[in-house]
């Protein structure tokens, strides 16, 4: 869920396939992308992803998983949450193997 604070209260909005989210009392500038519709009929759909969601989304989806990493190497209470999410992860497979 990108920049969301946890606890804080939010007004969702939808626009054009886009679900978005902006804290309670924010200008509505300030509103994140949160979820996306999968519909290959939508003008904004992207065929080139597998979700439909745009290939800089993807991109920069990537980059932020890349930086966690990075960052965690020398944060260990972020090391400690990523290694927790990795293991939920694991045990949310079907079969517990991937």
């Amino acid at each position: 869920m990108g920049q969301l604070k946890p606890g804080a209260k939010y007004i969702y909005e939808r626009a054009d396939g886009v679900t978005y989210a902006r804290e309670f009392g924010a200008e509505p500038s300030t509103r994140e992308a949160i979820g996306w519709n999968y519909d290959p009929t939508h003008p904004n759909f992207d065929p080139r992803t597998s979700d439909g969601r745009s290939l800089h989304s993807h991109i920069m989806d990537s980059k932020l998983w890349g930086d966690i990493r990075r960052e965690a190497k020398t944060n260990p209470t972020l090391q400690d949450a990523l290694e927790r999410a990795i293991l939920i992860y694991h045990l949310s497979k079907k079969d517990g193997t991937e």
